[in-house]
């Protein structure tokens, strides 16, 4: 289920994101990072998680990770999300392709001012 309560939809199939690439940003017992938050890039966000330890714009071919640009939606770590979130720094989330487990990490009325 998705944050608003309804069925999750996808998030992304060009770039293909998900912690299993499958468009999802579903909740997995065995993803450490929590990808359940459905977000578009902004150059912000993308330069402040790099600044931050996690460069998000180069590809990593191992990974099947292919480099974000802004604009493109991707599953981000849902304390990455709350984190950028508390610097200002945080990108617009879809809330239909966010996953309910989020919520356990920042409240719904803190996304609702980054709502797409």
């Amino acid at each position: 289920m998705n944050v608003n309560g309804n069925p999750l939809e996808v998030c992304s199939l060009d770039p293909v994101t998900g912690y299993t690439r499958d468009g999802y940003c579903r909740m997995y017992t065995n993803d450490p990072g929590t990808h359940t938050v459905c977000a578009t890039m902004t150059d912000e966000f993308l330069n402040y998680t790099k600044q931050m330890g996690n460069d998000l714009s180069t590809p990593n071919p191992g990974s099947r990770f292919p480099g974000l640009v802004a604009g493109d939606k991707w599953c981000l770590c849902a304390l990455r999300w709350k984190q950028a979130n508390d610097a200002g720094k945080a990108p617009p989330v879809h809330r239909e392709a966010t996953h309910e487990a989020t919520l356990r990490y920042t409240d719904l009325n803190t996304k609702e001012r980054y709502r797409c």
